[in-house]
């Protein structure tokens, strides 16, 4: 497959990601009595990757996230030199699609983004952004633990020795998990270039805060690839 080909994959897959996570967030949860809420924007984060997973996952892996970029590389199995292309290409993605989120709302009578508000246009924060006011060591903390999971849970699925046909909904699934779990303590993140696109147009403290939505979930990933490796993985002589 080439080089090209594995970077549009990802660019795609993470502008799905988020064009429809941060976009029923923006569009949909809030809606009087028809609105789906926390629970349906956990449900879209987990389609968008469960649906792109099976549409482009044979062509680059499908890994839409930098941190999994990351954790894929620490569990040895990714190329460190594709590791800035993938990362480029996801911001790409993510930027784009909040691009078009940005567009779209603009349509609507009386649109703005209050960056001094708690999850304005979808982005990430913690202190007094915090949608529930969780303090800076739990939102680190949280991003930190929930990415690691994430990455076990991927590194596991698509194991050799796992049935990979149903990769794609367990890690579907885990991402949902992770929104219902944290989305009040930090609009969930676990995906540096998901943070990273909604805050470049917030603006703001958001984009202040974007630095603990790179280190905590980078980290997670790495710690994650390191222990699937090293303590969890089926060696061959085993």
């Amino acid at each position: 497959m080439s080089s090209m080909k594995k970077l549009f994959a990802e660019f795609f897959g993470t502008y799905w990601l988020v064009f429809g996570g941060c976009g029923s967030a923006l569009f949909a949860a809030g809606i009087p009595e028809l609105g789906i809420g926390f629970t349906g924007v956990s449900l879209a984060f987990g389609l968008t990757v469960l649906t792109m997973a099976y549409a482009v996952g044979h062509i680059s892996g499908g890994h839409f996230n930098p941190a999994v970029s990351f954790g894929l590389w620490a569990g040895g199995r990714f190329d460190i030199k594709d590791l800035i292309p993938y990362v480029i290409a996801q911001c790409s993605g993510a930027i784009t699609a909040a691009a078009t989120l940005f567009f779209i709302a603009s349509g609507k009578a009386g649109f703005a983004i209050d960056n001094t508000k708690a999850g304005a246009f979808a982005s990430n924060g913690y202190g007094s952004f915090s949608p529930d006011g969780f303090s800076m060591a739990s939102a680190f903390t949280v991003e930190f633990v929930l990415t690691m999971f994430f990455l076990l849970i991927i590194l596991g699925a698509t194991d050799k020795l796992a049935n990979g046909k149903f990769a794609g909904v367990a890690i579907g699934l885990a991402l949902t998990l992770i929104h219902l779990i944290s989305i009040p303590i930090t609009n969930t993140s676990v995906n540096p270039a998901r943070s990273t696109s909604q805050a470049l147009f917030t603006q703001g403290e958001p984009l202040l805060q974007l630095w603990l939505f790179w280190l905590a979930p980078i980290l997670g990933a790495i710690v994650a690839g390191i222990i699937y490796k090293n303590l969890l993985q089926k060696n061959d002589s085993e």
